[in-house]
């Protein structure tokens, strides 16, 4: 059975079940503690702990996963071994106070063995040491005696308080082939029964409505009903690894078969998450991606390929998954642009990096690379540490990680203490002309541009080499610099169809726009340069300014009209907003708030971007920043008849362009003063 038949008759069975059948939640979770969806339970956290009414009795679903992050972090083990992925998918049925054990362990069984046809006598079950309900049960379904274990492998809990409970589990046995234990009995069910609520004496008090939560890995169904021991000789799999093979013009062979694994599995993991609204970054579930992403174009590399892999790739995964996931190819434009930009940029950094560790390898004493040169390479070219730890990993070289971290809080220091100084020295340059950005709002890809000056540790030179972090001035551009509270474009500066400079960010010194990154190729002062931002990131970040405009007005409308802003950061991960109000707000005002705003971008309101003298703006009503000082001709921007505002930022031009607005969380930063964190677009979605 293909995976598209597995998905089918899973979801027909419950169906026929009385189950209401739901589609996949996002894989960025409306849960702080979590950087992704890592379970099928994610989404119903709140209903299986009671905290959220059940929208239907009896739900069944199929739910992407990404575990790649923080404690559920395998990476290193995903393209070595038949069973590890980053990115997987969670068959999933429940009953929110409707069946329980009875009816779970029932239907589990009936699937299995009267529609997937599946061996009973290669199948072991077991329950928690405590559940003579279950094992009994198991007695008389399946003529089965239970396995009885213990807390750790059959017993489920959220924390140590609160909802919590024993769980079943079915194993398939692989094969006497198999000498290890753990590959020969593969675990292809799990049925949790929240049956308790546990106080903080560890008291036991059973629930007045009690759940089941089930989960099935999809990959391991796939291998099973295919006769497959391996989950990436399955037909999606297959599929995605002859595309690679296609794309790199190498075919797989025992030797580099971890690297058809690496890619075939990180195209998923990258593609779905940056579908759902993740932009690679260096913080957080971004972070993670870019990792991921990077990793993937390390084993792109080791297969002999140079240049964009998975940007390539993602047609390929639209074709194998778009028609059970649809936002892939709804959002194939996007995603393809977003990976392709961070393959253009790392491009230049692995190649950097790796001749730098060419070099350097000759010289390592005991097989342990110096922690300063793990440094460099981080500082310098982008390299994280896990990835120069894989790459000297294939020649058995480790590196000296105390030595880097203490690399790692010098520079902090160093950065802290030389950031006004870096300001001061660009002040000082008073026969310095101005950068002419006045194409920032709508940036012109191809725009030529002459180098004004370059700025290199603490001193500006006539020229630069490749590898050198620079700060480097132009004499026009169409990158925003950091201000009015949103963060600079990142990009690059491009010569010759080559990338020159990977621009980090772009920053402002009073009218003089600086990029700031590392070189790929020389640079001198006078040479002629391209610029290109990110439009991606651009276009999420111009999403999340005009929100915060709308923010402040439904803040207005459901508070009062004394609310008035304090401050805000708004980039393309999240939008920060400080206003005045002297108290907490309840949930249904953050929820009204929350609603209001969707409102207006559904109503598709257009966004006028005007300049108008001071005087003139403020006849019109226009709001303006508190404390902020503006100059006798100011922008504009205007969403519908309902926010008028005062603000240099770049702006989306109709609210419908945001998509789609969600509060995550509202607090106090001062006496008066109230912060609402607030995602935006994609990733609100």
């Amino acid at each position: 059975m293909t995976y598209d038949e597995i998905r089918k008759v899973f979801l027909d069975f419950f169906e026929s079940k009385g189950h209401k059948i739901v589609p996949s939640a996002s894989l960025i979770p409306n849960d702080p503690t979590l950087l992704f969806t890592v379970a099928g339970m994610v989404p119903w956290k709140g209903i299986l702990q009671g905290t959220e009414p059940a929208f239907a009795p009896r739900v069944a679903d199929v739910q992407k996963c990404i575990r790649a992050g923080g404690k559920h972090n395998d990476l290193d083990e995903v393209g070595f071994d038949g069973r590890h992925h980053t990115f997987f998918e969670m068959l999933g049925n429940w009953s929110f106070g409707d069946y329980f054990k009875d009816g779970a362990i029932e239907m589990s069984w009936e699937l299995l063995t009267q529609v997937l046809k599946l061996d009973p006598a290669r199948m072991r079950v077991t329950t928690h040491i405590s559940d003579e309900e279950s094992t009994e049960i198991w007695r008389r379904v399946a003529g089965k005696e239970a396995i009885r274990l213990g807390d750790k492998d059959n017993w489920w809990s959220a924390g140590d308080t609160g909802p919590c409970g024993p769980c079943t589990e079915i194993f398939y046995d692989f094969g006497a082939e198999f000498e290890n234990e753990d590959d020969r009995w593969v675990e292809i069910w799990n049925d949790v029964f929240m049956q308790y609520d546990r106080d903080a004496n560890g008291n036991l008090t059973p629930l007045p409505k009690q759940n089941v939560d089930t989960g099935a890995g999809l990959e391991r169904w796939a291998a099973l009903l295919q006769g497959k021991v391996d989950n990436y000789d399955t037909d999606l799999f297959v599929n995605l690894i002859h595309a690679t093979e296609d794309i790199v013009g190498v075919k797989k062979t025992p030797e580099n078969t971890p690297s058809f694994k690496v890619i075939a599995d990180h195209l998923r993991a990258v593609g779905f998450a940056i579908a759902d609204g993740v932009i690679p970054s260096n913080t957080d579930r971004g972070y993670v991606i870019r990792r991921i992403l990077r990793r993937a174009m390390r084993h792109g590399q080791m297969l002999g390929h140079r240049g964009v892999l998975l940007s390539k790739l993602y047609p390929a995964l639209v074709a194998e998954m778009g028609h059970a996931y649809p936002e892939l190819g709804r959002e194939e434009k996007r995603v393809v642009e977003i990976i392709q930009n961070e393959e253009n940029a790392f491009a230049d950094m692995l190649q950097n990096g790796i001749k730098l560790l060419d070099n350097e390898i000759p010289k390592i004493q005991n097989g342990i690379l110096p922690g300063e040169i793990a440094f460099k390479l981080f500082d310098t070219y982008g390299f994280p540490l896990d990835l120069t730890q894989m790459i000297l990993g294939e020649k058995n070289i480790s590196v000296d990680v105390a030595g880097f971290e203490r690399a790692m809080s010098e520079q902090k220091e160093r950065s802290r203490a030389n950031t006004k100084g870096t300001r001061t020295l660009w002040e000082s340059q008073t026969e310095q002309p101005g950068t002419d950005d006045s194409s920032k709002y709508a940036p012109d890809n191809t725009m030529a541009s002459r180098v004004l000056a370059i700025l290199r540790n603490g001193e500006f030179v006539p020229s630069a080499a490749s590898g050198d972090e620079v700060e480097v001035a132009l004499d026009k551009t169409n990158f925003y610099g950091t201000q009015g509270g949103q963060v600079g474009d990142s990009g690059e500066l491009v010569a010759d169809n080559k990338t020159v400079m990977n621009v980090a960010e772009a920053t402002r010194v009073d009218n003089i726009v600086i990029h700031k990154g590392v070189l790929a190729a020389e640079l001198n002062v006078g040479d002629i340069v391209y610029t290109k931002i990110n439009t991606a990131t651009r276009q999420q970040t111009a999403r999340a300014h005009t929100a915060t405009h709308l923010l402040q007005a439904a803040l207005r409308h459901v508070l009062n009209e004394d609310v008035e802003q304090r401050g805000s950061k708004v980039s393309p991960d999240a939008v920060r907003f400080d206003f005045s109000f002297g108290r907490a707000m309840t949930d249904a005002e953050k929820q009204a708030t929350e609603d209001l705003i969707n409102k207006w971008i559904s109503e598709n309101m257009p966004v006028s971007h005007e300049e108008m003298s001071l005087d003139a703006a403020k006849q019109r009503g226009a709001m303006a920043l508190f404390g902020e000082k503006y100059g006798d001709v100011v922008k504009v921007i205007t969403a519908g008849d309902i926010s008028c505002e005062l603000c240099g930022g770049t702006h989306v031009y109709n609210t419908g362009e945001i998509l789609h607005a969600h509060i995550n969380k509202e607090k106090s930063i001062s006496s008066g003063v109230r912060r609402i964190t607030m995602s935006v677009g994609t990733m609100a979605e």
